[in-house]
């Protein structure tokens, strides 16, 4: 059994991270991270090692953030914080971020989250890759389809 307080020293500002990715929350992201460890402790013995235990927490934390929503039936209106520049500069604009995160709230799964991973959350391709248990290269793919998806429906003013 690992050392809990290692892991958690470990992995917690990649849970935070993640979380905050997910949530664009900071409340919730505390929420969701201190869910997810107080669930990884009472669940780590069924770790098996199949994947790595980054991306296990980061998949525990996943689920309480889905349940978080459907207890607070928010899934349509969750809060979301202003980028900080990141990879598209449009959502720095008021105006402009509003009609981004409209087009990106419409896109279907798995373009939005991996969009939203990669460009509210800075993660590396390989760790969504990870996460959604597929190879670095389809997270690159599917980003850059996501991406090309919110540029067309702006571009026609969705």
């Amino acid at each position: 059994m690992p050392d809990f307080e290692a892991v958690y020293q470990l992995y917690f500002a990649d849970v935070y991270q993640y979380a905050l990715a997910l949530s664009r929350n900071e409340g919730t992201a505390e929420e969701v991270t201190q869910e997810t460890f107080f669930k990884a402790l009472s669940a780590i013995d069924s770790f098996r090692g199949d994947c790595q235990l980054r991306v296990w927490l980061c998949s525990i934390a996943r689920n309480q953030y889905l349940s978080l929503c459907r207890e607070r039936k928010r899934f349509a209106d969750r809060p979301r914080e202003p980028a900080d520049g990141g990879i598209e500069e449009g959502f720095a604009d008021g105006d402009t971020a509003r009609r981004l995160h409209a087009l990106l709230h419409q896109m279907p799964e798995p373009y939005k989250e991996v969009f939203s991973l990669r460009t509210f959350g800075e993660l590396p391709f390989s760790q969504i890759g990870e996460l959604f248990g597929k190879s670095e290269s389809w997270a690159r793919v599917t980003y850059f389809r996501a991406r090309k998806r919110l540029k067309e429906g702006f571009d026609h003013g969705a």
